[in-house]
């Protein structure tokens, strides 16, 4: 883990990598807030920007499908590329949602739950092993606790604001009397929780349907074909599919190449190149350009709850990741090949 910190020539192309991954997923919360603040429909945003996505996608899809064999489609995979799209398009529209009624900050910390939520469902499932005695055990358990318990702190408190652009807010603390910023961070919280839905039956579906560029394509048309029948159930003005020159077709643009497609390459190289351990580590670097950005762009306040919420968090966050790491190195130390470490193995 030494390595990783102080940089090599190995990790340093990764390192960047990384940092325009989260930097690029946090733009991406900030144009979601703009553009819903400026009136498209978010069932609407979703579906051109999963259509979009898949257009763009299905020419890669020929060119390496042509030059290398894969495997044969068949219909118990085109099920599980439904399923997964199921939770990936389920886990975006809380997301949006999320952002609608309360802010890109409170949605980037959530993220941060994925490890935890990820880790307590391969507990369920059996991927996972918790021996009480072995201190990597012990801060697996712990990190999961502490992250969990700093997403109730975001979500039920905000305190006095440390930091506007334009704010009247009073310094006085006090619990958030605004239900909608409660009833967001709950959406967040499902977002993460589905996220990690979605990790732990990607690491099954990956071991049995090894070709990653098919997988993505099947789980974006799918998601495409779920996106436009709930957008065509719940959007019932015509007027509202309209696009036009604005924040809108912008964040729709963005949502498409950035936050799917580059984002998406950009953490697969990452995980090639270092491992998903390494690429796990900058989670908490999205909410430090989300706070950043959001304060500086859009006006957003600057509460001592999302302070307090998202360094509990993060301080979560890696008592989780350095349970893991010590787990993994012990095993590497013994030559076990036995274990089976799903956790973090898709977090990117």
């Amino acid at each position: 883990m030494a390595r990783w910190m102080y940089g090599t020539d190995n990790y340093s192309l990764p390192c960047d990598g990384m940092v325009m991954a989260m930097l690029a997923h946090s733009v991406s919360m900030l144009l979601i807030k703009v553009a819903i603040t400026n009136g498209i429909n978010k069932y609407v945003m979703v579906a051109y920007s999963y259509s979009l996505s898949t257009i763009m996608l299905l020419p890669f899809l020929f060119f390496l499908h042509s030059r290398s064999k894969r495997p044969s489609l068949t219909l118990s995979a085109l099920c599980a590329f439904f399923l997964l799209s199921l939770f990936g398009s389920s886990g975006d529209m809380m997301t949006y949602a999320g952002i609608e009624l309360s802010s890109p900050t409170l949605a980037s910390a959530m993220l941060s739950l994925v490890p935890a939520f990820t880790f307590v469902l391969a507990l369920i499932f059996r991927m996972e092993e918790v021996h009480w005695t072995h201190y990597s055990s012990q801060a697996k358990v712990l990190g999961t606790i502490v992250s969990i318990a700093g997403a109730f702190v975001m979500i039920l408190y905000k305190g006095p604001t440390i930091f506007a652009i334009v704010s009247d807010s009073s310094n006085k603390l006090q619990f958030s009397p605004q239900l909608n910023w409660v009833v967001g961070g709950i959406f967040c919280v499902g977002s993460s929780l589905v996220s990690s839905m979605w990790y732990i039956y990607q690491a099954s579906v990956a071991k049995k349907y090894s070709s990653v560029t098919v997988i993505v394509f099947f789980q974006l048309l799918f998601s495409t074909i779920l996106s436009v029948v709930i957008a065509l159930i719940k959007v019932s003005d015509p007027t509202e599919w309209k696009l036009k020159l604005d924040m809108g077709l912008i964040a729709i643009l963005y949502q498409a190449i950035g936050a799917t497609l580059i984002r998406y390459t950009l953490c697969t190289w990452c995980v090639h190149r270092t491992g998903p351990l390494f690429c796990a580590m900058f989670k908490p670097l999205g909410i430090i350009f989300t706070v950043c950005m959001g304060a500086i762009f859009l006006g957003d306040d600057f509460n001592l709850g999302s302070v307090i919420g998202s360094a509990i968090i993060s301080v979560g966050f890696y008592a989780l990741v350095w349970g893991k790491y010590k787990e993994e190195s012990n095993i590497e130390n013994l030559g076990s090949s036995s274990h089976n470490a799903p956790l973090l193995q898709y977090v990117a």
